[in-house]
């Protein structure tokens, strides 16, 4: 199919406008505008839209016509990759260093765990290629956190301030980071390309991207110093953009895929630049490229399961133990170091907050084949229900707090959903 412009431009049209106005509605019920965007996403599919409308859906968004949409979508998703590994604040990390330490690893090893034991039990009937790589994806998917609307429900509640929310911010970047890792070792584990390299010279290069990226850290620190922390040259903030599809791109090439590679980016950025690249890059990456992505999910996937109540059945126990895990997890890891159980409740349904990390994990595993669409389509709905559950429960465990809100200071009003 020739590139259509004016097809191009109405889907772009459509999928924007449609997404915030879903958005606006579920604001009105207190849920972060990321989650109405996925909302949105999964109604244009052919769950609501393909359903009610099949010839306006098939007009508007025909199969040969997606890899446009595609490939604006994953510039959009490489900056947001990169923005998340920038907001990982390393001195946070260090002085909640006790507790996000047990309850991270707690909160990811126990859905890592339960995942490999579903995995084993849906193989036979959802499986394809290795058992061990398509068990690992589902630990992994079962294990990630949705760092933005995590950080985006924490601000609307003026949690960010708290002790929940400086553990729930630790413990969200380390199960990010976490998660990258895993995804790396499963698409290394995935790739079939009888032309790359092999395993071990695949590490090689790895370990000599990651010495780069450290020494790269070190001068991008010296070269910071030379601009004012609250205001830097629009072409000091391409540096940034330019490094972060660079460093995609290298991942790609790696076989550790290119998201990879952008959050390896976003480690290595000066903090000093935090607030700047996340004001200047983040409106427009989630305004304009992120509702694409989310779009694009939505047509692939149907939630109108046709294999009878056997599917409905492995998608409640996907459900049943992705929430028990993570939401378990994290709130036993929390309770363990100390915090009381209302406080470490809470705690474990911000960590079972899958959003965008999780459907950017799973579509992953789509394109490398590991999920077939009927598996792919019970995930995301796991990852969609396990990020609407979290504001209605929050509310349900919140501790009645008397006195004014705790005030959320200007640097993370930046923060967006």
């Amino acid at each position: 199919m020739l590139f259509d412009n004016k097809l191009f431009l109405l889907q772009i049209a459509v999928i924007i406008g449609f997404s915030h106005l879903v958005a606006a509605l579920f604001r009105r019920f207190g849920q972060p505008k990321v989650v109405g965007e996925m909302a949105a996403g999964i109604a244009l599919g052919p769950t609501l839209f393909g359903l009610f409308a099949p010839h306006s859906f098939h007009a508007l968004f025909p199969p040969a016509s997606l890899g446009y949409l595609n490939a604006l979508s994953q510039a959009g998703l490489t900056i947001f990759i990169f923005l998340v590994g920038v907001r990982v604040d390393f001195a946070e990390l260090r002085h909640q260093s006790r507790i996000a330490f047990v309850t991270s690893n707690v909160s990811v090893i126990l859905p890592l765990l339960m995942g490999l034991g579903v995995a084993q039990y849906i193989f036979p009937r959802y499986g394809t290629g290795s058992p061990l790589a398509f068990a690992l994806f589902i630990g992994t998917a079962m294990s990630v956190t949705a760092f933005p609307v995590l950080a985006r429900i924490l601000m609307e509640r003026n949690l960010l301030t708290t002790r929940l929310g400086s553990v729930a911010i630790a413990c969200a970047a380390v199960d990010d980071m976490t998660a990258w890792i895993l995804l790396a070792v499963i698409v290394a584990m995935t790739k079939h390309d009888p032309h790359a390299q092999s395993l071990p010279s695949m590490m090689v290069y790895i370990a000599v991207y990651l010495v780069v990226a450290f020494i790269l850290r070190w001068a991008l620190e010296v070269w910071a110093k030379r601009f004012n922390d609250r205001k830097i040259p629009l072409d000091s903030i391409l540096v940034f953009v330019v490094l972060a599809l660079v460093s995609g791109a290298v991942g790609e090439q790696l076989g550790v895929h290119a998201l990879v590679g952008a959050f390896i980016a976003g480690l290595v950025t000066p903090r000093r630049f935090r607030e700047q690249l996340v004001d200047k890059l983040e409106a427009v990456t989630l305004i304009i490229l992120m509702p694409l992505f989310f779009a694009l999910t939505g047509i692939r996937t149907n939630f109108i399961f046709n294999a009878g109540a056997g599917m409905y059945f492995d998608f409640f126990l996907i459900l049943l133990v992705a929430v028990a895990s993570k939401w378990g997890g994290a709130a036993i890891g929390a309770r363990a170091m100390g915090m009381g159980w209302r406080e470490a409740s809470q705690l474990g349904l911000l960590m079972n907050t899958r959003g965008l990390v999780g459907l950017v994990v799973l579509n992953v595993g789509l394109d490398l084949g590991i999920l077939s669409p009927q598996l792919f389509s019970m995930m995301v709905a796991m990852a969609l229900v396990t990020t609407f559950m979290a504001t209605p429960l929050m509310d349900v465990f919140a501790a009645k707090k008397a006195g004014k809100p705790v005030a959320v200071p200007e640097r993370v009003k930046a923060v967006s959903g």
